[in-house]
């Protein structure tokens, strides 16, 4: 079973139950995930760094053989780790992280790097290194970020599963405009995927986009740290009880969300009454939204500040103005003029906040809320070249619900419930108390049951696209096309298509 389409279809255990029986290869899931690559990467340009070569033999664990893509702001041996900045486009390193590790022990084959906003920074996969990560549902419209690439690749069904981390949102707000699972673990539930601390990394949590909750369970039991108290394990089945479920809409600083998105929020109220569940409208917890968002910024800001001091004592020539994009300078610039009480402020802001947020919500299991304010916004809305107040005051209405889940350390998730007969994919965002990662993952299987969403293909997407028909042609290249070699038990998949990318295919 070698058919580009078909697999493009099956998640990462699925591909995976296809190599334990012998019915596929590893080397034939990788061969289809690169043909897939560059079939539909050089339009969306999810992925920044491709592996070419063949692995070795991979590890007998549960994904064994599945091929995936590390986002660019993780390291992984042997490939270039720029994180979205030109400060490092040639930054390789050697070393595996603990999380990497485990990755590897699951039998998951690194088939690239997915591309991200420089440092994680802003909500739109858009940088000077890379380029933009156009969105598979609308090719105008930003896969949002920072782990844009991660999603678009996802939701384009380039793999099945994508690793990705979340800051304030970085993981669930792409899930949203992709149409994709987004899951973000509790703060420590997972071991370490970063050589460096920060408050900024403190409050950033490793997990995957994926499409089927099954693939995002069994990926954080394959990830967490098992000398934590209560282990989560591989979250097989449903939740079978009621839950008590908070809701709000306004947003952090104080705005209420565009009509599509009420609409959307509206269905899920529905949707969480009709399966039993206690849903209850309650008063959002009292933020002080500037001084959360500003906050929010100098942790970022603080963590970037001391990159710049490190690669200033290590390099004989400083940090120079064209290696970062301006929105980081001005965050870094800030920073520094704010002086020595930039982080105790920004901490202090935080615990005001994660006390207001727990009075609010204290005695209910689940936090409904939509993932996004806004639509999925057009490229060049978060542009790392706007000016930073515009930028920030941007962000801050469309990203209004998630940053806090990461100052207050809990499991949080957007959930594909929305896909609009105009419009891009609309999800809505649920959290749970800290620790409570299981609950809310067996809440996620009740509602994949309910709204299934495994067929909801993206336009721009290897089933949309390519179903009945195979993802190249054989079409005489122009100057400047790619060319594509492959072998002669392939070339012959290869045929009859015409969809504006041409390929030059030699027979080996």
């Amino acid at each position: 079973m070698t058919e580009l389409v078909s697999l493009a279809r099956l998640d990462g255990m699925a591909q995976a139950e296809l190599c334990a029986r012998g019915e596929v290869s590893a080397e034939e899931l990788f061969d289809a995930c690169l043909a897939r690559i560059d079939a539909l990467n050089p339009l969306l340009r999810a992925v920044v760094t491709v592996a070419r070569e063949r692995p070795g033999a991979t590890k007998p664990g549960p994904f064994s053989g599945v091929p995936f893509l590390v986002k660019d702001a993780t390291p992984w041996p042997g490939m270039r780790w720029s994180m979205g900045s030109r400060l490092f486009a040639n930054n390789v390193v050697p070393q595996q992280t603990p999380y990497g590790r485990r990755l590897e022990e699951a039998g998951l084959v690194c088939v690239g790097k997915s591309a991200l906003s420089e440092f994680g920074l802003l909500g739109s996969t858009e940088t000077l290194l890379e380029g933009v990560t156009h969105n598979p549902w609308e090719l105008s419209c930003s896969a949002t970020g920072s782990s844009g690439g991660s999603a678009a690749a996802v939701a384009a069904g380039l793999v099945p599963l994508a690793h990705a981390n979340d800051g304030g949102g970085s993981i669930r707000i792409p899930a949203s405009a992709c149409g994709v699972f987004g899951f973000k673990p509790s703060r420590g539930r997972t071991v370490p995927a970063a050589f460096a601390t920060s408050d900024f990394l403190d409050m950033t949590s490793d997990h995957c986009i994926s499409r089927s909750v099954r693939d995002s369970a069994l990926f954080l039991s394959l990830t967490e740290d098992r000398s934590a108290t209560a282990p989560v394990g591989f979250v097989r089945e449903p939740i079978r009880r009621k839950l008590r479920v908070a809701t709000w809409t306004r947003t952090m600083m104080g705005e209420e969300p565009e009509p599509a998105v009420r609409r959307a929020y509206d269905e899920a109220v529905v949707l969480l009454t009709e399966l039993g569940h206690h849903v209850e409208p309650i008063a959002p917890p009292a933020f002080d939204g500037p001084a959360l968002r500003d906050a929010f910024f100098l942790v970022a800001g603080a963590a970037i500040a001391g990159v710049v001091e490190t690669m200033d004592k290590v390099r004989d020539v400083p940090v120079q103005t064209d290696e970062l994009e301006p929105f980081t300078w001005e965050l870094v610039e800030t920073v520094l003029a704010y002086g020595p009480e930039a982080l105790p402020s920004s901490r202090a802001a935080f615990a005001k906040a994660v006390h207001a947020y727990g009075e609010a919500t204290r005695g209910y299991d689940v936090v409904l809320t939509p993932t996004l304010a806004t639509e999925p916004w057009r490229i060049g809305h978060l542009s790392p070249v706007l000016k930073r107040e515009e930028l920030l005051r941007r962000t801050a209405r469309s990203v209004g619900y998630t940053p806090i889940q990461n100052i207050a350390s809990c499991p949080a998730m957007s959930v594909p419930l929305c896909f609009p007969e105009s419009g891009l994919p609309i999800g809505m965002h649920f959290a749970g108390a800290p620790g409570e990662d299981a609950l809310l993952l067996g809440l996620a299987y009740q509602l994949e049951e309910a709204r299934p969403w495994k067929d909801r293909w993206a336009p721009y997407s290897i089933p949309a696209l390519f179903s009945g028909r195979p993802p190249f042609s054989e079409v005489a290249p122009e100057p400047g096309q790619l060319h594509q070699t492959v072998n002669r038990e392939t070339v012959g998949e290869y045929k009859n298509l015409k969809v504006g990318l041409r390929y030059n295919i030699t027979v080996d």
